[in-house]
């Protein structure tokens, strides 16, 4: 790695020092956990000496200006950086004690295990109901007609959009609103019963109704999984999360209680960007 590299964590050092607050949970409490990971892309370092718990049924969400690593950070946490050639990951994440990164563990399993809605929504060009059966067929969940009639329905009530579509389960799933859309992701998201949700700004492409929807879905949601989710909008961190991540070029800044981040931030860089002053 060249000595640019090297001045970079320099002055990121510098600037930031070590994670204000408790990026850190008791044992007990802990779902999955980071320690000391770095991200580059071929010679370009993304993500600097970063370590983070995220609890059980607990929403974390990561906020910070745009290009400060947040979802790169994200999609560490399901191998999705595995897809691009140039990246690569070093230190050590676990999802309950084991090392996602471990050479016995595949990837396609850890996805279901660590399900992820992005930013836009992206159904398959397939029915509904397909949709939401693509993963458990994929897996093998289901035994019979049956059981895979059930999976589809109970995700899809789980999602909050069982009922408006009850009727159409035959219909493409591209035809539905851009709220019905994401919902219909995070059905086809819970089918496979994941134990973590990743959410990489889910609801930046809705409107106002339809983020307000999504937001009351993480809420309920929150009771069977963790979930982490980038977001763009501080508002919405608020609402939605118990714990609050900060990044800053790549650097995780302050990590704690949501309410005590947006009240009483321990970090200036934390401080300056709650209060506008860049980002």
């Amino acid at each position: 790695m060249s000595n640019n590299t090297d001045q970079q964590n320099t002055d990121l050092d510098q600037l930031v020092g070590e994670t204000t607050g408790t990026p850190f949970l008791p044992d007990e409490k802990v779902k999955m956990s980071a320690r000391n990971v770095d991200v580059f892309y071929a010679d370009k370092q993304a993500i600097f000496d970063n370590s983070l718990d995220i609890g059980k049924n607990e929403v974390l969400a990561m906020i910070g200006p745009s290009g400060c690593g947040k979802s790169t950070f994200l999609r560490t946490l399901n191998r999705m950086n595995d897809t691009i050639p140039i990246c690569r990951i070093t230190g050590e994440i676990k999802l309950d004690d084991e090392n996602i990164y471990g050479k016995d563990i595949d990837p396609v399993l850890l996805r279901a295990r660590v399900g992820m809605v992005f930013q836009k929504p992206n159904p398959f060009p397939k029915s509904i109901y397909d949709n939401v059966a693509y993963g458990p067929r994929l897996h093998g969940l289901a035994r019979n007609k049956a059981d895979l009639d059930e999976i589809v329905v109970t995700s899809l009530k789980r999602a909050g959009l069982f009922d408006e579509v009850k009727d159409r389960l035959d219909a493409s799933g591209t035809g539905l609103s851009g709220g019905q859309q994401q919902r219909l992701c995070i059905a086809r998201t819970i089918a496979v019963s994941p134990e973590v949700i990743l959410m990489d700004e889910p609801a930046s492409a809705l409107d106002p109704i339809a983020t307000a929807i999504i937001e009351e879905l993480i809420d309920e949601l929150r009771q069977n999984f963790t979930i982490a989710i980038v977001t763009h909008s501080m508002q919405q961190a608020a609402r939605v999360s118990q714990r609050t991540a900060y990044f800053h070029l790549g650097k995780l800044v302050e990590v704690g209680e949501t309410n005590q981040i947006f009240t009483n931030p321990a970090h200036q860089l934390t401080e300056n960007y709650i209060t506008g002053r860049f980002g």
